[in-house]
């Protein structure tokens, strides 16, 4: 069959494009307190969103959408090659950062602060969609074709972990996974890894005190409510009180100084406080609908690097967005990971609209 030219998916955009615009308005309210109180101006995240994260992720969307996306597997070693080059720059001085954080995360460039682990999220995928269509059946070999991928999808998650960052060290990891099981390895080596991944989780967690802390507070929250418990507990509070209809756009009680993070990973307890049930269920149908339009993009690719391409970067929203989500309503410990399109982040916003550019220039050649 020959492959559709120029006609775009315009409905998986149009989800995009609802979802990106809902994040503006929620981080909006969220933002406006925190903002008020460190810089003197309301609206300071959502300018910032504005300017370093929907205005390059918008062109980068558009240039991606352009760009006939074999060029991305011709150009996919090298991709590789930038992008470990890129996690080393954190550690050297002069250039690195951690803007506050306890990780080694964020290069500073003049007055431009860039993450470069948000580019190793689609940089991986495009390197390991690459590759697992040129292994072909060899992936369901252990040596030659799982472990050597294995090995090569490591390297990004280990510079992480050096960093450290365990929130994105769990993103790289489950992309890994994703596209190995789009890629058609083997189950028993995929649960082989599923378990090495548990166990990598344990001594992570047991290497660093506050990170038992954490855990420990994900399975009582209600053992230290003022101290590691805080978090949660006030998220809860926050879902709680939104109730079926919200307290309404922008009278979030949490968001005074009481919730933490209120524009970052905890943004989804004020959507709730304010929108209530209802519009929270909305959102979650609406991403819902996103990953159903995603696959079905995927599934129509006309090969196997279109196919893995955008069943990773698709793999990778839904990853991340259960991530935040199960943190804050006490399904996963928290791990400090942003909300995809929502929470405040230009580097994250715009890799991420990037990679909805790559997904729709794949829906132009679907079969």
């Amino acid at each position: 069959m020959k492959a559709q030219k120029a006609v775009a998916d315009y409905t998986f955009l149009v989800a995009i494009l609802i979802l990106l615009f809902f994040g503006l308005l929620v981080l909006t309210s969220a933002s406006s307190v925190i903002g008020l109180q460190k810089f003197g101006d309301s609206y300071f995240f959502v300018k910032r969103q504005l300017l370093y994260g929907v205005l390059p992720g918008i062109i980068a969307m558009y240039i991606f959408a352009k760009i006939d996306y074999h060029l991305w597997k011709r150009a996919a070693m090298l991709i590789f090659v930038l992008m470990i080059g890129a996690l080393l720059l954190p550690f050297l001085p002069g250039i690195g950062s951690t803007l506050g954080t306890a990780a080694h995360s964020w290069i500073i460039l003049g007055n431009i602060s860039l993450q470069p682990a948000e580019f190793a999220k689609l940089g991986s995928i495009i390197f390991l969609a690459a590759y697992l269509s040129h292994q072909g059946e060899h992936i369901g070999k252990l040596k030659q074709g799982f472990l050597v991928t294995l090995g090569l999808g490591m390297i990004p998650i280990v510079l992480v972990i050096l960093q450290p960052d365990i929130g994105t060290v769990s993103i790289l990891f489950a992309i890994l996974y994703a596209m190995l099981f789009f890629g058609r390895a083997k189950y028993t080596h995929l649960a082989m890894l599923a378990m090495a991944g548990i166990i990598l989780f344990l001594i992570m967690i047991w290497a660093a005190p506050y990170r038992a802390a954490r855990f420990t507070t994900f399975l009582h929250p209600e053992l230290d409510p003022l101290g590691q418990g805080y978090h949660i507990n006030q998220a809860f509070l926050a879902i709680g009180s939104g109730g079926t209809f919200g307290l309404g756009l922008g009278h979030s009680r949490q968001k005074f100084a009481y919730l933490p993070e209120v524009h970052a990973d905890s943004i989804f307890a004020v959507m709730a406080e304010e929108l209530g049930f209802i519009v929270a269920t909305g959102f979650l149908m609406l991403l819902v609908y996103i990953v159903i339009r995603g696959f079905q993009i995927a599934k129509h690719a006309p090969d196997t690097f279109g196919q893995l391409l955008v069943a990773g970067i698709i793999s990778w929203f839904i990853i991340q967005s259960f991530l935040n989500i199960g943190a804050m309503l006490g399904l996963l410990p928290l791990t400090g990971v942003p909300l995809p399109f929502v929470s405040h982040g230009g580097t994250a916003l715009m890799v991420a609209l990037a990679g909805v550019g790559i997904i729709v220039n794949v829906s132009k050649q679907r079969v």
